[in-house]
């Protein structure tokens, strides 16, 4: 076909196609999703914000409702257990306020609120904002019944002492693997009288027999606290630290985590101090050095095929956010995240 035959075919084509017309198969099903006609879709900046922009369904949290749902998004704006800059209970709020995340993931191929049964049911009821304790408690009902309807959960923190109660109730029958992206191991100890904190969530999980440490990998560690962290290796935890990923890459790193957590359950947990506050200064304890938004993308994406059976994102504390980059990074986990959940076994 020489130039002027394929500009012919283009015009023939394009020339009076609108936005929505697609014309590959898999095009198609993507905008068949979106466009209410061949040139009208709903407008990114309308309506009333939800996480990733899912049906608002605060109604399935009631008893007994959530038999409907494939896939729940929860909002945790507690920050409690913080034990620096405080503010993550606005992560939430912040994360439904952003708009333009998803609906598709290219890299997957995945369509996740087309091919799951998918809501925002709305925050975690907390009976107090001043009790962590009872913070914790409240987080294990809750996502005892969302379990308990056969429903997965991914959630926006808040701070990382959520997940212990979370992989309390999603671990109870049969003990979790973990994907685990941080700055910090999070297996310390009682410190100033407190138990809980953002700083332990995956010791008590293991002392629980809720997180099996053989199937659990972290990745990213670095700063000052490595001292800490005794628990995790004493255990057998997988620890991958950020100059390792560097040397290793992210193809080995995905080999290495999907050997540690082999088959079966799995949660996948990102602590936004993960990624580099270059890119996510907005958390409340960063730590130079971390990885890229694009390495943890990567990282995620080789999950595919493991039975995820849950996720969450913690510690965007957006008041420490100017240019709102790490709601953005943030959001766009939270959507990679969702994916894998969607992808998995039902």
């Amino acid at each position: 076909m020489n130039a002027d035959e394929k500009l012919a075919r283009l015009r023939a084509k394009y020339r009076d196609a609108k936005g929505g017309d697609a014309f590959n198969p898999e095009s198609q099903r993507v905008a068949a999703s979106l466009f209410s006609s061949s040139e009208q879709r709903k407008f990114p900046f309308a309506g009333i914000p939800t996480l990733l922009d899912a049906p608002y369904r605060p109604q399935a949290s009631e008893p007994d409702d959530f038999v409907d749902l494939d896939i729940a998004l929860v909002g945790l704006p507690m920050d409690l257990g913080v034990t620096n800059r405080s503010g993550a209970r606005f992560g939430p709020r912040a994360v439904r306020a952003l708009e333009r995340i998803g609906p598709y993931n290219h890299a997957l191929k995945c369509l996740p609120m087309s091919e799951r049964r998918v809501a925002d049911v709305g925050d975690v009821p907390f009976r107090s904002r001043y009790s962590l304790e009872q913070s914790i408690e409240d987080i294990e009902a809750f996502y005892t019944r969302i379990a308990g309807a056969g429903v997965r959960p991914v959630s926006i923190g808040g701070d990382h002492s959520i997940t212990y109660p979370i992989m309390t109730a999603l671990g109870r029958h049969r003990p979790l693997g973990m994907v685990h992206v941080d700055a910090h191991c999070d297996t310390g100890g009682e410190f100033e009288g407190a138990k809980f904190h953002h700083g332990g969530p995956f010791r008590h999980a293991v002392l629980d027999g809720v997180l099996d440490p053989e199937r659990s990998v972290q990745i990213g560690i670095r700063g000052p606290t490595e001292f800490l962290w005794d628990f995790s290796y004493d255990a057998g935890m997988t620890v991958i630290h950020a100059e390792e990923f560097q040397s290793m890459g992210v193809e080995a790193v995905i080999a290495k985590a999907l050997d540690v957590v082999g088959d079966g359950p799995v949660y996948v947990t990102i602590d936004v101090d993960g990624i580099d506050p270059a890119f996510a200064p907005g958390t409340g304890t960063p730590e130079v050095g971390g990885l890229t938004p694009r390495e943890v993308q990567a990282l995620l994406r080789g999950l595919k095929g493991l039975d995820v059976v849950g996720g969450d994102v913690v510690e965007v504390a957006p008041q420490y956010d100017a240019t709102t980059n790490t709601v953005q990074v943030g959001a766009q986990m939270l959507f990679e995240v969702l994916c894998l959940v969607a992808l998995s076994r039902f």
